[in-house]
């Protein structure tokens, strides 16, 4: 497991608009677009190319094109939802899948309740988006769903992490898997709630509000 702290002043910039709690809805989701975007310039350096023989105004040219299978961008409802647009402007012709989970908030488990995968994932890379990694749980679980279809590269995008999680993810796939965490901070730890701190509250409703 290899984990990216991203190192980058507007990064940095953008987090602390993002973490404020006067920011509103709409500027959180805009936030959260640019973020994943610069973000996913980085956690898409080693995406799968292949040559391609291109034509330009003046001559013939060796280019370069994404390589088939094409990368799958797997967001976690419901948080996960507002990243999407984001890495699908620096990767518009991946493949959706979508996964629903949530947290119990007193035993922290992950339980799922959408699953809406390719049944073969073998030889795709796979980038998971979800605002923060926590306690690791719910990224553990992704992780074994896309292992179970086949999937051995994963990639997860989160804005905010933090260090348990981290540790959980790097001892449970040390070996089984290919898996990269990128993130924009790695945070001081958990609370007693299994909040991120200093975090970015709930993600889900700042970008959303609460529904009642």
């Amino acid at each position: 497991m290899r984990l990216h702290v991203a190192d980058h002043l507007l990064i940095a910039h953008k987090l602390s608009v993002l973490r404020d709690r006067s920011t509103d809805s709409a500027r959180f989701r805009q936030l959260t677009e640019e973020l994943v975007m610069l973000l996913a310039y980085e956690a898409t350096r080693s995406v799968a190319v292949e040559d391609k023989e291109i034509t330009t105004p003046v001559t013939t040219f060796t280019g370069t094109r994404l390589a088939e299978p094409r990368p799958v961008v797997v967001p976690i409802l419901r948080a996960g939802l507002g990243m999407l647009d984001g890495m699908l402007r620096i990767l518009p012709t991946a493949e959706v899948g979508f996964l629903g989970m949530v947290r119990d908030e007193e035993t922290f488990e992950p339980s799922a309740y959408a699953d809406r995968l390719p049944d073969d994932l073998s030889g795709r890379q796979i980038f998971v988006v979800d605002p923060m990694l926590a306690t690791g749980g719910t990224l553990a679980m992704a992780i074994d769903f896309l292992l179970a279809r086949g999937a051995r590269d994963v990639t997860a995008v989160c804005l905010v992490s933090a260090p348990e999680g981290v540790e959980r993810i790097e001892k449970d796939y040390a070996e089984s898997a290919n898996v990269e965490i990128y993130t924009a901070a790695l945070d001081e730890r958990l609370n007693e709630k299994g909040y991120i701190v200093p975090g970015l509250g709930d993600a889900g409703d700042r970008m959303y509000g609460i529904v009642d």
